[in-house]
């Protein structure tokens, strides 16, 4: 018999969530080969077996919460032939398994009153703590009590805890009473993560928002001129964030505390341009980073944020392609926003945001009103390390140079 551990994931990540088994008990793995899919605050990492056999059995359910070093399986000896003999040969072991999640038990009473439906892990805390499982509310839709919901009655202060006659209706304050629908889900992970930053960025930093807007006229009709010519070169395609990236870094040279962070009582001037691109996904918002930007070209830059956006909706983006930015660029134009506030993301001190291109009549001059695209652009930043000046004159010398791009061209 051999253990399956979780490895070491990184520096700052001791514990992750099982998102789903990759294989079965009674499969035969071989040593390299994934075996489950870990959910961490930042990215999901799936895990190899160092060893080869036939899996014995899982320590755990998909949605626990496991730790660094943590057995999660066993494997034993034996070949993909005796896996499948075992299999024949054992069903009453695969079912027993199995039967918690029987719709059958569900149903029952009697087995909801004697013995809640409960996964092992919640068990074995439930034991650990002394909790009565009869008492433990549960988000599953059939049931089962899993330990994440033993750990979050166990955090409830006392006095909030629900009689076991409300175990099944935990929101009936609001919902019940007014008989209204409501679904209750758990939020992911990756979600807790994301609220908890969020919240930490509004209460630790001074962080104001500037505004302007961006005549998108001359940057529209060279990419319309370029744009056919460009996939031919490069085989990849030129959108805007290329225009905006570029922008962004000719300002944070010229406005080097706009590219700073606060270490202590010194700020850190950093001369390297990692910017991050913030990219929706099916679980929130993550931004992986396109590195020296300074030093990439247009196609280069269009091709790494093809990547890494691919990367982050298949989840597989690594920690290193999350750490390190110097300064954020997220558009909420592509969902149709045309103005907001943007966060500040992490340690950093301003983030750009883009938002939706929109026809307005503007003034041209004195005599003539014509309609153009427009495009709203806002500068979130900490009034702690940017002073009003330097964020208004960066902003301005990024809408200078999308208003005339061929001006890019010298800053790049």
């Amino acid at each position: 018999m051999a253990e399956i551990k979780v490895p070491e994931l990184a520096e700052s990540i001791t514990e992750g969530t099982i998102a789903q088994w990759l294989k079965q008990p009674g499969d035969h793995i071989a040593k390299g080969e994934y075996i489950v899919e870990l959910e961490t605050d930042k990215v999901n990492v799936e895990v190899i077996s160092e060893e080869e056999g036939v899996i014995q059995e899982f320590k755990f359910e998909e949605g626990d919460t496991v730790q660094v070093g943590d057995v999660i399986a066993v494997v034993g000896e034996g070949g993909s032939s005796s896996a499948q003999q075992e299999k024949n040969e054992a069903p009453s072991e695969t079912q027993e398994a199995k039967a918690p999640v029987q719709p059958q038990e569900t149903i029952s009473e009697g087995d909801k009153k004697d013995r809640p439906i409960a996964s092992p892990a919640a068990r074995k805390l439930a034991r650990e703590k002394g909790i009565d499982l009869s008492q433990v509310p549960t988000v599953d839709p059939l049931g089962r009590v899993r330990k994440q919901d033993v750990e979050h009655f166990e955090n409830q202060p006392k006095q909030q805890a629900p009689a076991p006659s409300k175990a099944k209706a935990p929101v009936a304050s609001t919902a019940a009473e007014s008989g209204k629908p409501v679904e209750r889900i758990p939020m992911s992970r990756k979600r807790q993560t994301i609220a908890k930053r969020l919240v930490e960025v509004t209460q630790t930093t001074a962080m104001l928002t500037t505004f302007n807007e961006i005549d998108m006229t001359a940057v529209m009709n060279l990419r319309k001129r370029k744009k056919d010519q460009f996939v031919k070169d490069h085989d990849v395609r030129l959108g805007f964030m290329s225009f905006f990236t570029k922008a962004v870094v000719a300002g944070l040279k010229k406005y080097p505390y706009v590219n700073a962070e606060i270490q202590g009582n010194e700020l850190l001037l950093k001369k390297f341009y990692d910017i991050g691109v913030a990219v929706s996904t099916e679980d929130g918002l993550v931004v992986p980073v396109v590195r020296d930007c300074d030093r990439k070209n247009f196609a280069e830059i269009e091709s790494d944020i093809a990547e890494l956006a691919v990367k982050a909706r298949d989840k597989k983006l690594a920690l290193s392609d999350l750490q390190g930015g110097t300064f954020t660029i997220t558009n909420g134009g592509v969902f149709g926003s045309l103005f907001s506030t943007p966060i500040i993301n992490g340690s950093q001190v301003g983030i750009l945001g883009m938002h939706s291109i929109k026809k307005r009549p503007i003034a041209v001059d004195d005599e003539r009103i014509e309609i153009r695209p427009m495009m709203y652009v806002a500068l979130s930043y900490d009034h702690r390390v940017i002073d009003g000046k330097d964020a208004v004159g960066f902003l301005k010398t990024v809408k200078d140079l999308i208003e005339n791009p061929e001006d890019l061209l010298l800053e790049s």
